[in-house]
């Protein structure tokens, strides 16, 4: 047994690849009760920092990795990290959460989280073992993808070291990039935002953490009491998601007109969804079942596939987003070249969201013949081609032709191309998530609010429309989910509970399979012996989620920002699950600022700030 005071006893270290200087900062036990850690206390040291620099590839930018309050313990799926900065790609707040193994054993090096400051001379990574910090020359990863790295990493420092990597695209600083974990074997991925070029432009190629310490817990009794009936629920609640993971859900995305199809133009596309749905992939290609750091679940799933056109495709699976964007949005239904492209992105390290939706823009584009000749050269993106979808992730991660464009992401690439602005689909920059807010009107305000831009996952409240329910929570009878009344409090609500999960450590399959706010909070206070309230825990996610918001307006994000690209908003499904709906953005905006308690520019109000103790406003 330890004492209270020891768990609550948390620290950082902060890098400065410049000045290969490394200092070490406490962190304050009135920090871990209001805003946990994560994306939470990333959020502080964020409003606290300059923003004054229009260079987002300033070496004084800080890229901040952050493991959650409960990360390494034996909480069920305690395992992520949280990668934030001001993204390079949309501008504004970002964070790109990490499952698999890395945060655990971050926790056991010593440390709780990393803020890394300036630029290296020359390609470099870290290795943080024990609680000590060192450099070490990455000239001879530096050209090397994902996997190549891992496993010279792995070789070099041991099998039980860990480590987060960039790719070429990384390297290249595209903008679409991505940090990634787990090398060919369980490969994870801080996805959205760009984190892989802030961390390119670094020179900063890996961070390696490896050692033995062990978490303690004030009372494990206690706290076993709390998880053992949790992680039996978990596996009652999730049978068909161990079975398939997310791509078994692609089906039932496309029958409830949810599913991203042609850039967001059709409403039905069953033939093709059923094609490169799970339910196809895994009884053909399943090589073995992963499972994250204390997870009771097991979604992540390895394919291997010998192929005659790409030879031997081995690693993890496509998830529902890379199954929604190379397949529903580019009308791809060859699932080889799909899993082929999946290990493209994930070896070259791109985000496979935003990949395949510049992809789709770029389809739509030469479609409507807005793209000059000479910058598609003897391209041709003609819709379902997997050849040219296959040419344009290359291109992209070599920052070759058009992909030099496209890897820009789409809000910029539509500046590119006079005449496609109307169908380049993104919020405040970022690429939409592949669940569409026309099938479920909550999301709608959801994207347009999510302090990340088109995130689906600030808040997945559409959970709801596919039967989710918290009986001591929400537990509707009679939802209707193309209904605009009432949707602005839904979202509000599940952002706050979402906006406490990255900060605690824990994967938001939770929530999904019916974890209330309720449990989360007995689950905090047996890890903690804490005695907070279930409403405290959910004012934590409110003031997480307006501080963010605060370092968003300082950005100069205004309601005028809060919008829907025209396509989701102004142009309903033709057919399918989702016909004819759209969302009443303007009642839906209006009542979400009142539950929210924000002025009528975005920002929030002072009585507001005053109550969550928002600080640097």
């Amino acid at each position: 047994m330890i004492s209270g005071n020891e768990i609550l006893n948390r620290r950082y270290v902060e890098i400065d690849l410049s000045q290969q200087s490394v200092e070490w900062r406490r962190i304050t036990e009135k920090d871990l009760s209001s805003l946990f850690l994560g994306s939470g206390f990333a959020a502080k040291l964020m409003s606290l920092f300059p923003l004054s620099s229009q260079d987002l590839f300033d070496p004084n930018m800080p890229l901040m990795v952050f493991n959650g309050l409960l990360t390494g313990s034996f909480a069920p799926t305690a395992c992520r990290t949280t990668w934030c900065s001001i993204s390079p790609l949309t501008r504004i707040w970002n964070e790109a959460n990490m499952g698999g193994t890395f945060g655990a054993q971050m926790n056991r090096s010593g440390v709780d989280g990393i803020v890394v400051i300036g630029k290296s001379d020359s390609p470099t990574y870290v290795l943080i073992q024990q609680g000590r910090v060192n450099f070490y020359d990455a000239r001879d990863l530096w050209g090397k993808d994902h996997f190549q790295a891992d496993k010279i990493l792995a070789q070099r420092h041991g099998s039980d070291s860990q480590s987060a990597s960039i790719g070429i695209a990384g390297e290249r600083q595209v903008l679409l990039s991505s940090i990634l974990h787990g090398g060919v074997e369980h490969t994870r991925a801080a996805g959205r935002g760009g984190m892989g070029a802030l961390m390119g432009s670094k020179n900063l190629k890996a961070i390696v953490v490896k050692g033995d310490r062990q978490p303690g817990y004030p009372n494990v009794q206690k706290m076993r009491h709390v998880v053992q009936p949790m992680n039996r629920l978990l596996r009652e609640k999730t049978v068909i998601m161990a079975q398939l993971g997310t791509a078994g859900g692609v089906v039932a995305s496309e029958n409830a007109g949810d599913f991203p199809i042609k850039n967001w133009i059709l409403g039905s596309w069953k033939d093709g969804a059923a094609k490169i749905s799970g339910q196809s992939i895994y009884p053909k290609y399943l090589d073995k079942h992963n499972h994250c750091f204390a997870c009771p679940i097991g979604c992540s799933k390895n394919v291997h596939v010998d192929s005659k056109r790409f030879g031997v495709i081995q690693g993890h699976g496509p998830e529902y987003e890379t199954l929604g964007g190379f397949g529903g949005n580019c009308l791809c239904d060859d699932l080889e070249a799909i899993l082929y492209m999946n290990e493209l992105c994930n070896r070259y390290g791109l985000d496979t969201i935003s990949t395949s939706a510049s992809i789709a823009f770029a389809m739509e584009a030469y479609e409507k013949r807005v793209i000059p000749a000479d910058v598609l050269g003897d391209l041709k993106p003609v819709w379902g081609d997997a050849n040219a979808m296959i040419q344009m992730i290359h291109s992209i991660a070599h920052q070759q032709g058009l992909g030099i464009i496209l890897g820009l992401g789409v809000r910029n690439a539509s500046k590119a191309f006079p005449g496609s602005e109307e169908f380049a689909v993104h919020v405040k920059g970022l690429e939409v998530a592949y669940h569409d807010p026309r099938a479920f009107i909550d999301m709608a305000v959801n994207y347009s609010t999510a302090n990340r831009g088109g995130c689906h996952l600030e808040g997945c409240s559409y959970w709801m429309g596919y039967g989710s329910r918290w009986p001591d929570w929400y537990n509707p009878s009679d939802l209707d989910p193309h209904d605009s009344l009432g949707k602005a409090k839904i979202s509000k609500d599940f952002q706050d509970y979402f906006s406490v999960y990255n900060p605690l450590g824990l994967c938001k399959f939770l929530i999904k399979s019916g974890i209330s706010p309720n449990q989360t909070t007995d689950l905090v206070n047996a890890a903690m012996s804490w005695a907070i309230s279930t409403e405290e825990l959910l004012e934590i996610g409110e003031r997480i989620f307006n501080q963010k918001r605060m370092i968003n307006y300082r950005l100069g994000i205004r309601k005028t920002d809060d919008i829907l690209p025209p396509r989701l908003s102004k142009e309903s499904r033709p057919s399918g699950g989702a016909k004819g709906v759209l969302p009443k953005m303007t009642q839906l905006l209006d009542e979400y600022y009142q539950h929210r308690g924000w002025d009528s520019d975005g920002k929030p109000s002072e009585e507001t700030a005053r109550r969550l103790r928002l600080i640097n406003l």
